[in-house]
């Protein structure tokens, strides 16, 4: 699993962190079961912060996609079995629709995230 960041971004550390991890379990390239590299040995290879990495990783817990032992670090649950296939197909036909719209991939990550009134 490749996990990159980009200082550059306005999005916090953590939160592309945690995204990296969420579209490796959506994509299935990682399985439920298998470890996730060591806090400290990403925070090393990424140049963060180890609380940075926990911060992710307890995010990711708090969402039912890893589970953390202390001691034996993290692992993807079973939980993130799932089947996207499905959901995949919605979101690029969504993403085709805003292309072709001419809406902005901001304005539509605002339309999904936004709360229903």
């Amino acid at each position: 699993m490749l996990i990159t960041i980009d200082p550059s971004q306005s999005r916090p550390l953590f939160e592309q962190v945690a995204a990296a991890v969420r579209l490796a379990v959506v994509r299935g390239d990682v399985e439920p079961g298998e470890r996730l590299p060591a806090a400290r040995d990403l925070a090393e290879a990424l140049d963060l912060n180890v609380n940075t990495v926990l911060h992710a990783y307890r995010d990711l817990r708090d969402e039912g996609l890893i589970d953390l032992h202390r001691g034996r670090g993290a692992t993807v649950s079973p939980a993130a079995a799932r089947n996207y296939d499905r959901l995949r197909q919605h979101v690029t036909a969504v993403r085709a629709e805003a292309e072709r719209l001419g809406v902005q991939p901001a304005t539509l990550a605002a339309m999904l995230t936004e709360e229903e009134q």
